[in-house]
């Protein structure tokens, strides 16, 4: 198959403007999988709590609508990221938009500095999706320092991390190497580019968006401050051969009843 990460500079508030660039760079690479950028349709320097709400989508909105008929019209899956309005609260998120038009949401977990006071934290284990016979797990930016994210999501069969970022820290994607490697799963981290500066913060965003193999090559990495759709073709199958010797085997060797957590 093949996998797109899409580096994108969404411009900050402007929902309806980010998704048709969305749609216009999905258009302009043919690829299965479709990942962005964390928080891609809302920009990410919120002067508060209203203002993030004010900027949110529910899942069934109809600004997914036409980023998810791009998807579909490929045949592809999409992922985005995105502020999400849930009743009373308020969620970092990612969509995931199905081929066939079903959508799955994943909430952040492991929220990042300022993010603690616009956002609640996820309040469900990531899940793995099924799509057309590959397993899909979704994590967010910060979720990357975490192992036990891409640990469970690993361990519950997915094949590709679909990793939608916001990074400013310089660390992530070689990080994210060693996630792939202790995992031996694919993974594409899409990371925006360009910077913000809001709510008297300042931001610039570390774009170097890749595809990382399950055996740690960086299949394709983008530059630091370009716009773009970089595409690998992968064979997902990869991502079942746990094992590391003719003796070893990642996760049957694992014995959690003596790591202390």
């Amino acid at each position: 198959m093949r996998i797109a990460v899409v580096q994108m500079r969404p411009a900050f508030g402007d929902v309806e403007g980010n998704a048709r660039r969305a749609v216009s760079m999905i258009e302009s690479e043919r690829a299965d999988l479709y990942v962005l950028p964390e928080l891609a349709l809302s920009g990410y320097l919120f002067e508060s709590k209203e203002e993030a709400t004010s900027l949110a989508q529910e899942p069934s909105d109809p600004v997914f609508d036409e980023i998810s008929e791009a998807g579909r019209s490929a045949g592809a899956t999409v992922v985005v990221g995105f502020a999400e309005k849930a009743g009373e609260g308020l969620y970092n998120s990612a969509i995931l938009l199905a081929p066939d038009g079903a959508r799955f949401v994943y909430r952040k977990v492991q929220l990042f500095a300022g993010e603690k006071d616009i956002f609640e934290p996820g309040d469900e284990p990531p899940r793995v999706i099924e799509v057309e016979g590959v397993r899909l797990g979704m994590m967010i930016c910060f979720d990357w320092i975490f192992p036990e994210v891409a640990r469970t999501l690993a361990l519950g069969g997915a094949q590709i991390l679909c990793h939608s970022a916001n990074l400013v820290l310089p660390y992530c994607q070689d990080a994210m190497v060693t996630r792939c490697i202790e995992n031996r799963v694919f993974a594409a981290t899409a990371n925006r580019v360009g910077g913000e500066a809001r709510a008297g913060q300042e931001l610039t965003f570390t774009g170097m968006s890749e595809i990382v193999a399950p055996d740690g090559e960086v299949v394709v990495r983008a530059d630091v401050e370009s716009e773009g759709v970089l595409v690998a073709g992968v064979d997902p199958g990869r991502a079942d051969d746990k094992q590391v010797t003719p003796r070893n085997d990642l996760f049957s060797d694992r014995r959690p009843e003596i790591y202390r957590l």
